[in-house]
């Protein structure tokens, strides 16, 4: 009995694999932000009984504030 080859992905020559602790890519995310946007359906024969809808908006206060002021500035600027 020979055994199936082992199916290997391809990857583009320039993405190479990183590994990043939690805490780096939590770092990451609240420092720019992240947008969440979901829908979620429960149906059966094709009639919808639940629908749920997720809009989330995920960032640190202080990327939220420098935000705010880069607006400020912008719609003063004009």
């Amino acid at each position: 009995m020979s055994e199936a080859p082992i199916a290997t992905a391809s990857y583009h020559p320039a993405i190479r694999e990183e590994r990043v602790a939690l805490v780096d890519l939590l770092d990451r995310v609240l420092a720019g932000g992240v947008v969440i946007v979901g829908d979620v359906t429960l149906s059966i024969a094709d009639v919808d009984l639940v629908t749920v809808s997720l809009r989330a908006l995920v960032s640190s206060v202080s990327a939220l504030v420098e935000g705010m002021d880069d607006s400020r500035e912008d719609a003063d600027g004009r």
